[in-house]
């Protein structure tokens, strides 16, 4: 790595200089492709922004470092001498023992006590930016194709979980010392074949880390799980799959469609509440009480009026028997 000086800056009396990095650009290495059986099936072309990185050292460092902390339990606990049971009683008097004196058998100073300043259950997670992990993780898998560890092959041919297909395909292959195969994550019965190996060791392409990497000789990339982009790394780096993409698509339409009707329908409804609430007590407020109906009122709407002693109804209409 070259820095070259650019203009000089002058801020006060110290002349500073804006040193601009120059990385180098990343290089093309190519991989050679095979099947389960170990026939070669041509050269394959690494991606140059994920494979030909110059690795960042001090990047790795600190993310590996802050993935084997993270890994931590943090269940280590000592007593205190205020929790460790006993240690009441003064355990000897104050004068003419020609000892030091005591106040407690639990002292941090005597067997049996306490543990001053001792570990107490804690975390040792360390926060890294998203960025730094992605960097570092390119920078291992550059470092592994830079020595050429890496292989990859075209498809499994497991059907089943069997053990024996699984060191065939290392034998062909070639590979010795510990292996990192890199598995999606609905490949169950590839992963279940690897498993009773020792030399070998699997992980999803969502799982994949700098440390895991770096602690193993070789990796081993079938066709669904060699990156092609940096976008892969992205997040977790899930490998998309056209399923999620199309229920994503259509999935969240309907339901954000229906959101705003829903919620119009649900003030309509209020709204409609309340008009009738209030129409109901302003009618409360301004109409009498119903009474029953007298000889001299009318009844229900359609009855007929009744007679009037001279022979008339109440409206001074004469009724038919008085004119007859």
């Amino acid at each position: 790595m070259t820095t070259t000086t650019a203009d000089s800056v002058r801020s006060g009396t110290v002349l500073r200089h804006t040193i601009a990095k120059e990385r180098p650009a990343p290089a093309t290495r190519t991989v050679t492709r095979r099947n389960a059986a170990g026939h070669d099936l041509g050269p394959v072309e690494l991606e140059p922004t994920i494979f030909g990185l110059e690795p960042n050292r001090a990047v790795l460092h600190q993310v590996v470092t802050a993935q084997l902390a993270a890994s931590r339990a943090g269940t280590q606990s000592t007593l205190t001498r205020a929790e460790v049971r006993g240690g009441g009683a003064k355990p000897f008097r104050q004068k003419g023992t020609g000892r030091a004196r005591q106040g407690s058998s639990r002292s941090p100073s005597m067997s049996g006590g306490g543990v001053a300043l001792g570990p107490k259950p804690r975390s040792y997670a360390q926060r890294t930016p998203k960025k730094m992990v992605r960097l570092a993780l390119l920078s291992a898998l550059s470092d592994r194709a830079d020595i050429g560890r890496i292989a990859l092959i075209d498809d499994w041919k497991i059907t089943e979980p069997r053990t024996k297909d699984a060191v065939t395909i290392l034998r062909k292959l070639k590979l010795t010392g510990s292996v990192l195969v890199v598995v999606a994550h609905d490949e169950l019965d590839v992963e279940r074949s690897f498993a009773n190996l020792p030399e070998a060791h699997t992980t999803t392409f969502a799982e994949l880390s700098a440390h895991d990497i770096l602690r193993a000789d070789w990796l081993l990339f079938s066709d669904r799980t060699l990156p092609t982009a940096v976008s892969d790394f992205s997040g977790t780096h899930v490998v998309p799959e056209v399923e999620e993409d199309e229920a994503a698509d259509t999935s969240p339409a309907p339901a954000k469609a229906a959101e705003p009707a829903a919620k119009a329908a649900k003030t309509a409804a209020k709204a409609t509440k309340a008009a009738k609430a209030t129409k109901a007590a302003v009618v409360d407020d301004t109409e009498p009480t119903e009474t029953e109906p007298t000889e001299t009122e009318p009844t229900e709407t359609g009855a007929a009026a009744e007679p009037v002693a001279d022979g008339s109804t109440e409206d001074g209409t004469e009724g038919a028997d008085a004119d007859a």
